[in-house]
């Protein structure tokens, strides 16, 4: 399984792709689609193109985006909104599952702490994929995104065989 992990932005969207092979996860590739300072409309279609382009490239089979907080800013909230929305429709145009993630989700799967800071997280980040070579704490946030995907893809393989086993033996 490949999985690539998305973290929304306007300006810097990050990215983050990992294999998982049994128990074993390893470190593909990283980095941040960037959006000129155009029209809102110029910047979603260039990060819709920088990411439609990643996606080809690294050929991912499965995707996971974070999901968005809502903050103080309601214009600011609407915005990163919009951005989302090319993460999302980005995979789902290939092909792909879209799984969804909460901040606190990602960070208590990968870090163990549902609040941990972006130290803890990239930390953690860089125990389970040695030697990573970071592209930017936007893409050190995506990895982490596809690193909680592969986790819970593995541990749902692993409930669904349990159950197939209780099922055959009844």
């Amino acid at each position: 399984m490949r999985v690539i992990g998305i973290d929304p932005g306007l300006r810097n969207l990050g990215w983050g792709v990992v294999d998982v092979a049994g128990t074993k996860i390893g470190h593909v590739a990283n980095g941040i689609c960037k959006s000129s300072t155009g029209t809102l409309a110029e910047r979603l279609r260039e990060l819709h193109e920088q990411l439609t382009h990643v996606i080809y490239t690294h050929q991912p089979t499965t995707s996971a985006v974070e999901k968005t907080f809502v903050n103080k800013d309601g214009a600011g909230t609407l915005k990163l909104g919009q951005a989302r929305g090319i993460c999302l429709l980005v995979p789902a145009q290939a092909g792909l599952d879209v799984a969804e993630y909460a901040p606190n989700t990602i960070k208590k799967v990968v870090v163990g702490v549902g609040h941990a800071d972006k130290k803890q997280v990239e930390h953690m980040v860089r125990m389970q994929l040695p030697k990573v070579t970071f592209n930017g704490p936007d893409a050190v946030d995506a990895l982490a995104i596809a690193l909680c995907h592969a986790h819970h893809a593995q541990f749902s393989g692993k409930l669904d065989a349990a159950l197939a086993r209780a099922q055959g033996a009844a």
